[in-house]
C-alpha cells in the first residue's frame, strides 16, 4: 500500500507526538509528554462541557483536509442531533494522529493542502470525561466493520471502566452510564440497510457498468472478530439489485483487487466501465493512493498482482474504462444516519462481548 510520508518520518513524529507511541528511553519524558497531552484534552472538556451527557466519537484517523472536513461535519450533525449531549472526535490510530499533527498535507497545494490538526486517543478523552463527571458517556465507533480496529475502541472503555491507572474517582465510575454505539456494519440488518441505500445512489451507475467499492479489512491474524465476513455479506446484498455491484479489500485475503477482477471475469464482465469508490469512513491515504492513485507510480506491469499497484491502475491496464470517485461514507447523509442510528441505540457496556462477534 502507498504512503505518502515514510516509515522513518512516522517514527520521528510519533517521538514528538504521542507519549504512548514514543521511541525515547527517556520515562521522564514520556510522562511528561502524557501529561501534556491530557491536560490539553482536560482542558477542551473543560471549556466546552455545557451538558451532563456526552458522545465520544472515535475514527480511525485521516491526515486529509477532506477527511477533516467530513468529521467537521459529522460533529455538526451530532451536536444537532443530539441535544443535551456534548460531543467529541477522537482518533484511534496513533500514526495518523502523529501525522495530523506534524501537518502532513500542509505543504501540499491546492484541495490536498490540509491543516495542521491536533486530535488526540481515545483514553485522553475517556479520562477527561471521567474527570469531567459526565452521568452519561456514549462512545460510537466510526468504524465500517466490527473488526480490529473496533476492539481497540472497545478495549479503550474497558480501560476507562476498570480505571486503569488508578486516578478517576471509582465511586463515579460505579455509577457513570457507559454505552457503545456500535460500527455502521454491526450486523447483518446494518449490511442490508447499507446496501439498499447504496443501490439507491448508485443504481444507475450500475445499469451501465461496473460499481466497485474498496474497503480495508483485516488480514487473517488480525480479523479477530470475523469481520471481514461483512464485505461478502454486503456484496451478495448488493447483487440482490444488479450483478454490477463487487466489493472488495485492501487487507483481507482473498478478496484484494484481482479477486474482484476474477469474479467479474468469472460473471462475463470482461470490458466496460468502472466506477471506484471507497468504503471508508472517510477517503484518506488508501482512497487517494491503493484506489485512485493514478501515473507510473501506482503500477508494477512486472507483477500486476502487487498491492503497490492501485485500484485505477489495475483495471485500466485490464481494458476497463475507470473512474475512482473520492467520497467517504461519512460524507454520504444517509450512510451517517446509520452510524447516527447505532448511537440512538447503543448497547451497554456490560453487552460489549455480544456486539463484536457478526453472524456467520
Amino acid at each position: 500500500m502507498k504512503k505518502i510520508k515514510s516509515f522513518i518520518m512516522g517514527l520521528l513524529t510519533m517521538a514528538l507526538v504521542l507519549p504512548f507511541a514514543s521511541c525515547s528511553d527517556d520515562d521522564d519524558n514520556v510522562s511528561n509528554n502524557y501529561t501534556k497531552y491530557q491536560n490539553a484534552v482536560d482542558a477542551q472538556v473543560k471549556t466546552q462541557k455545557k451538558n451532563s451527557k456526552a458522545i465520544l466519537l472515535v475514527a480511525f484517523g485521516s491526515t486529509w483536509q477532506q477527511a477533516f472536513n467530513a468529521f467537521d461535519a459529522t460533529v455538526a450533525e451530532y451536536k444537532s442531533k443530539f441535544s443535551g449531549y456534548d460531543v467529541y472526535m477522537s482518533f484511534s490510530s496513533a500514526i495518523c494522529i502523529n501525522y495530523a499533527a506534524a501537518g502532513e498535507h500542509a505543504n501540499d497545494e491546492g484541495e490536498d493542502k490540509a491543516e495542521v490538526r491536533n486530535y488526540y486517543a481515545p483514553n485522553f478523552w475517556l479520562h477527561a470525561l471521567g474527570s469531567a463527571q459526565y452521568d452519561e458517556i456514549i462512545v460510537q465507533s466510526l468504524q465500517v466493520i466490527p473488526g480490529e480496529e473496533y476492539s481497540r475502541v472497545v478495549n479503550y472503555i474497558k480501560d476507562f471502566a476498570n480505571n486503569s491507572l488508578g486516578d478517576l474517582d471509582d465511586s463515579y465510575l460505579s455509577k457513570v452510564t457507559l454505552k457503545l454505539g456500535t460500527p455502521l456494519l454491526n450486523n447483518t440488518d446494518d449490511v442490508d440497510k447499507v446496501a439498499k441505500i447504496l443501490n439507491d445512489i448508485y443504481k444507475d451507475q450500475a445499469a451501465q457498468g461496473v460499481v466497485a467499492f474498496m474497503g480495508h479489512g483485516n488480514p487473517d491474524s488480525y480479523d479477530t472478530y470475523k469481520a471481514n465476513v461483512r464485505y461478502t455479506q454486503l456484496e451478495n446484498a448488493l447483487q440482490k439489485y444488479s450483478a454490477n455491484y463487487f466489493v472488495g479489500t485492501v487487507d483481507m485475503p482473498d478478496n484484494y483487487k484481482q479477486d474482484v477482477y476474477a469474479r467479474m471475469q468469472a460473471a462475463g464482465i470482461n470490458s466496460g466501465v468502472v466506477n471506484l469508490y471507497p468504503l471508508m469512513s472517510i477517503a484518506g491515504d488508501h482512497a487517494h493512493n491503493d484506489m485512485a492513485g493514478e501515473g507510473d507510480e501506482y503500477w508494477d506491469a512486472s507483477d500486476e498482482d502487487s498491492e503497490e499497484n492501485s485500484w485505477f491502475e489495475y483495471f485500466s491496464h485490464k481494458g476497463y474504462s475507470v473512474t475512482a470517485n473520492l467520497k467517504g461514507l461519512l460524507e454520504v447523509p444517509a450512510i451517517r444516519a446509520v452510524w447516527e442510528g447505532h448511537t440512538q441505540e447503543p448497547v451497554e457496556l456490560e453487552d460489549y462481548y455480544h456486539s463484536m462477534f457478526p453472524e456467520e
